[in-house]
């Protein structure tokens, strides 16, 4: 009963005229901040504690969670238009959704990532309120061996992130594990592989290599292939979608909407893994795997599904554990506490308002979100239509305020420049760009769960055995690596048995 009570008065704030505007202006701000190459959700959120003082406490809290998810929807767009994803978790995105934009489809495009978007944002809060409480408990018995077996296990996707060359793959991905081991040692308080530079000790911001490899690199190629690329780029297309379309986009809807959530739960995994595993674990399903990375729909609808979907799952250890579980989550956190209010078990029984009008506003923000997008993609695809002279200067322009905001220190913008160099190489010699990016995400974490766990069991390995979860996805990750493989001596031997024709 009161639980019933709790809905019904979460009803009541949700739906108010003040509830419903202000989840209207949360999600609006997101989506335009989303937009923006290197701006996210954690600086908005950011601005929005101090504007908020004053305000009804439920009505606050609602509109930054509208700031939150409103960001991650509307971030696709600079990915599939520009290659410049404007969070962290639309990366993925950017993998098919701008090759779909170079062949003239951005409308197309933009449509998918919409309609995925609200799918796994809708599926995503519905999960959130009915198993938040049980999944909380699950979160909790993910300890450090757990944590790097699921690691591990998000790793093997560099085998479905090469471009046909597993070496150039391992590469990329080798790269990434380096850099992501520059700065001070968490454990040691060693610096490592700062050349003696104090700028590099809080290690290299994952936007910035982010912005660097993608959009700085893209700019680079736009300008030397400026007249090809303008002729295929002013093509918009059409924004409906076939039949076909929607049979290719089912399957992966409906996975990615329960993945992208149960990777969400974890408190540090976040949108931008459940992006990649959401892209990874399509390409391996796929019966056309070759597709992907050349504007596939199931490449587009994987990411975009997983990461909606996760925004929502990172409300399960926020609100019922008090552990975010992204960094948007932590700063969430710290606006809870600011308006004194204490995430944690207790939340839905001293807060039952509260608990149930975030939860309930989301259905109000996705809604409002599809709204929002759908009819303004053809105006927003008119981007493609700026002159490339122009948009090459924007690109560069938002790209180089979004990094300076992150540190306010002039020497990110030096490491923007050197990853875009280093992107651009890369693209010539073929070497894939998201191993790189995936190795970079998972190696901090990755290090610190195995010393963790180490220093758990005294230094023994049993530890990653001893424990089901652990064991599970360890094997789950051999079985990832051996079984594509497999299947392709499989094929590639049936098809040398075949009788050829007399």
């Amino acid at each position: 009963m009161d639980i019933l009570n709790g809905v019904m008065q979460g009803l009541q704030v949700a739906f108010s005229v003040e509830g419903i505007l202000l989840v209207f202006i949360g999600v609006l701000i997101g989506t335009l901040i989303g937009m923006i190459p290197g701006l996210g959700p954690i600086t908005a959120i950011g601005v929005m504690i101090p504007i908020s003082y004053g305000m009804d406490i439920n009505l606050a809290l609602i509109m930054m969670a509208g700031v939150y998810y409103g960001a991650i929807f509307g971030g696709s767009t600079s990915s599939i238009l520009l290659n410049a994803p404007g969070v962290e978790g639309t990366i993925s995105t950017a993998f098919d959704g701008y090759p779909m934009a170079q062949k003239g489809h951005a409308g197309k495009a933009l449509a998918i990532a919409a309609i995925c978007s609200f799918v796994g944002g809708t599926v995503g809060v519905v999960l959130l309120m009915t198993f938040a409480p049980a999944l909380a408990s699950v979160a909790v018995a993910f300890g450090p061996a757990e944590y790097f077996a699921l690691m591990l296990l998000a790793l093997t996707a560099i085998t479905s992130l090469s471009d046909g060359s597993m070496s150039k793959a391992l590469i990329s991905g080798v790269l990434g594990f380096m850099v992501a081991t520059v700065g001070i040692d968490g454990q040691t308080g060693t610096p490592r592989f700062t050349f003696g530079n104090i700028n590099l000790l809080n290690g290299i911001e994952f936007l910035v290599i982010g912005l660097g490899l993608f959009a700085i690199a893209e700019v680079a190629v736009l300008i030397i292939n400026r007249h090809k690329a303008q002729a295929k780029m002013h093509k918009i297309g059409s924004l409906r979608l076939t039949k076909e379309d929607f049979k290719e986009m089912r399957g992966p809807m409906a996975r990615q909407s329960l993945i992208g959530f149960l990777i969400g739960v974890l408190p540090g995994a976040g949108a931008t893994i459940a992006s990649f595993i959401g892209y990874t674990s399509e390409k391996k399903l796929s019966k056309k795997p070759e597709e992907f990375g050349k504007g596939a729909v199931a490449g587009l609808a994987g990411p975009e599904t997983a990461n909606n979907a996760a925004t929502s799952g990172a409300f399960v250890p926020l609100l019922s554990l008090g552990i975010p579980g992204s960094g948007t989550t932590a700063v969430m956190l710290g606006a809870f506490l600011v308006m004194g209010i204490q995430p944690g078990p207790l939340l839905m029984t001293d807060h039952p308002t509260l608990f149930w009008a975030i939860i309930i506003s989301m259905y109000i923000g996705n809604i409002f979100l599809l709204i929002l997008n759908l009819p303004l993609i053809p105006y927003i695809s008119k981007i493609l239509m700026i002159p490339r002279p122009m948009l090459i200067s924007l690109v560069i322009f938002f790209c180089v305020i979004g990094i300076y905001t992150l540190s306010f220190n002039v020497f990110d913008l030096y490491l923007l420049l050197f990853f875009g160099v280093i992107g651009f190489l890369i693209k010539l010699v073929r070497i894939p760009a998201a191993p790189f990016i995936l190795a970079f995400i998972l190696g901090d974490m990755m290090e610190q769960s195995l010393r963790k766990a180490l220093t758990i069991s005294n230094g023994s390995l049993s530890i990653f055995i001893e424990k089901p979860i652990a064991v599970s996805l360890l094997i789950v990750s051999v079985l990832s690596l051996m079984i594509p493989p497999l299947f392709k001596y499989i094929k590639k031997k049936n098809t040398s048995e075949q009788p050829m024709d007399m």
